[in-house]
């Protein structure tokens, strides 16, 4: 998410009708932004965006102070005066004009996800601390190229269909492996003029496009999950332009999928550690064992008993094998009530149909519902060009099995929920990797110390490559920083002093 201006009242104007336009310093011809009226949403597409019901009037309150609108840039950017494509563009003015600090671009996860309502959702209607930001400064949101309102194009990801249950033979993944190959070859080779272009580093020079048609002098960065590294690659791109940045969950300053996937499987099974011990504090409710040796032990022995003899039930889709045992045991703590008592269930599940915690775990898609006329929040093609555009690992058969048989082995309570760790085999376009450089500006850094979506280890790593300050978030849970208020309220005094301190609690362990 993005970009904003307003140096003086008149420069304001000018920006809003569309009129001005200012040089880029990614070198491409100047633009401007195409202002257009926002989408309209029903309540059940709000309501399914995470908005609480008795959210939805203030929702709408926001939407109307939301300005929307496009910048079109180079589909390449080493040939400016080429082919061209839209992005779509979100901004929330601050509401103290007198005293405005400057914008602050929130740069969505994934790659793949859609930022266009963030400043919305995740900003002035996340929390009361949050709302706060946007006192002193604009919030602005986009949809990066590939994604949501801005030029995409799709191709077919899903080629492996229903798995088998059961323990994962070789033979099983070959299949696997051979499928994603076939898909990864027909996608890479559907668009490669565009698909070669979903780049981080592309997506940074857009972003710098932007700014200059929203007539800032500088953006300042507020990046989660993959958001983090487009803010290291913004940031090692235009210095000049980068004013204080935090960054939430933060990624590696590397872009290998084997090793992304070795080390959050490794993070996984420590924190189930944890899950385990509150689960044997909690043995009279849950039956799982007094110990958390006890517990890991019955856990893995789960993973085994379902993987030889797994179950389908009339009213769950998705076969309960080893790898949905494993997926319930590396759960975060906001979760572990729940898959707790999944656990628990499973140990003594009877009948047909599935017993009713593993079906509201286990049953919901991941994705949500679609709901009609809702925006795209994640667009998988381009979370696929991206990645693969960008791994240098590209692993063979043979190492990608071996390297499953290692998660499952060093992993006896967690491995089996990762799969064959591979991606990118058979992707036809060149391996595309951006340079990151330290920098002297304000960074800071929020590494969660238990999560396994980033693992803590990825900030210690970003801060050795890239310099900055290490924010310590004591939880589990992916990209929790601007959630809890306690920690919320650190973020916003960092924006408006430049001060922050040595971290929070973040997401309570529940009691």
């Amino acid at each position: 998410m993005t970009y904003r201006t307003s140096l003086t009242a008149l420069a304001l104007a000018l920006t809003l009708s569309g009129l001005v336009a200012h040089p880029s310093a990614a070198g491409a011809t100047a633009t401007s932004v195409q202002w257009k009226s926002c989408p309209a949403y029903s309540d059940e597409v709000i309501r399914s965006l995470g908005v609480a019901q008795d959210k939805v009037a203030a929702f709408r309150s926001l939407m109307k102070r939301l300005e929307c609108g496009t910048v079109s840039v180079p589909l390449n950017h080493r040939d400016p005066g080429g082919r061209k494509i839209d992005l779509a563009v979100t901004r929330l003015a601050a509401t103290d004009e007198a005293h405005r600090l400057g914008a602050v671009a929130v740069l969505p996860g994934g790659p793949g996800n859609s930022g266009y309502l963030d400043p919305v959702l995740r900003a002035a209607l996340r929390n009361e601390e949050m709302a706060g930001l946007n006192e002193r400064y604009d919030i602005i949101g986009f949809d990066p190229r590939g994604v949501g309102y801005s030029t995409k194009v799709a191709c077919p990801l899903s080629p492996n269909g229903p798995q088998e249950p059961g323990a994962l033979t070789e033979e099983a993944a070959r299949k696997i492996y051979d499928a994603q190959v076939a898909a990864n070859q027909q996608c890479g080779r559907s668009d490669p003029a565009f698909l070669g272009q979903l780049t981080t580093e592309n997506v940074a020079k857009d972003l710098d496009l932007v700014r200059t048609a929203l007539g800032e002098r500088s953006l300042n960065l507020l990046g989660f999950s993959w958001g983090t590294y487009l803010g290291m690659v913004y940031r090692s791109l235009f210095p000049g332009h980068t004013g204080r940045a935090f960054l939430d969950s933060v990624a590696p300053p590397w872009t290998r999928i084997d090793e992304h996937a070795k080390d959050s499987a490794a993070a996984a099974e420590r924190d189930f550690g944890r899950m385990a011990a509150w689960l044997a504090r909690r043995d009279p409710t849950y039956g799982l064992g007094a110990t958390a040796r006890e517990v890991r032990e019955e856990v893995a022995k789960l993973v085994r008993t379902y993987d030889k003899s797994p179950k389908t039930y009339t009213d769950l889709q998705r076969p309960i094998d080893g790898s949905a045992v494993a997926d319930l045991a590396r759960r975060n703590s906001t979760e572990w009530v729940r898959a707790g008592k999944a656990l628990a269930e499973l140990r003594t599940a009877t009948g047909t149909t599935a017993p009713p915690t593993v079906k509201e775990v286990l049953g919901a898609p991941m994705m949500g519902p679609s709901v009609p006329g809702a925006p795209e929040t994640l667009n998988l093609t381009m979370n696929l060009a991206v990645a693969c555009n960008e791994d240098s690992s590209r692993a063979g058969f043979d190492t990608a099995w071996r390297a499953y048989q290692q998660l499952v082995k060093r992993h006896p309570a967690t491995g089996r929920a990762w799969g064959l760790p591979v991606m990118c085999p058979g992707w036809p376009l060149p391996v595309q990797q951006a340079t990151l450089k330290r920098g002297s500006g304000s960074l800071v850094l929020a590494g969660h110390l238990h999560e396994f979506m980033s693992v803590y280890d990825w900030t210690l790593q970003t801060r050795r490559a890239i310099g900055g300050t290490v924010y310590t978030v004591a939880d589990d849970v992916h990209v929790s920083t601007t959630r809890v208020p306690e920690c919320a309220a650190d973020v916003v005094r960092y924006f408006e002093t430049g001060r922050i301190g040595r971290g929070c609690a973040g997401s309570p362990v529940p009691s």
